[in-house]
């Protein structure tokens, strides 16, 4: 188990395990939004998305940049992709055998 990896990988799978989080991954997905565009396509007040997005941001998943009043999100394709790379990674460490079990107990 890889200790620098492992707490990062399970800080943003606990940060995309939330639902309303998970939508908002899903709606930057097709790109750069201000918070007002996500509190209308989410139907939630400002202070709710605000708090969503701010642990999307400590989980490194997303960027902000403010502009005048407005505060506008982007994901961070590259910490999603390498997030999948890890996750895989932890699970498959080495060259796994899908056809033969190597230690048994039984």
């Amino acid at each position: 188990m890889t200790t620098l990896v492992l707490p990062m990988v399970l800080d943003q799978l606990k940060a995309l395990s939330h639902e309303i989080r998970y939508e908002l991954i899903r709606h930057l997905a097709g790109g750069e939004r201000c918070v007002c565009d996500l509190e209308a396509l989410l139907e939630l007040p400002q202070s709710k998305v605000s708090y969503h997005l701010a642990i999307l941001r400590e989980a490194e998943l997303v960027r902000a940049e403010q502009r005048g009043k407005n505060m506008y999100y982007a994901l961070r394709q590259d910490q999603l992709f390498k997030l999948g790379g890890a996750l895989l990674t932890e699970i498959f460490p080495g060259n796994p055998s899908l056809t033969h079990q190597n230690k048994s107990i039984c």
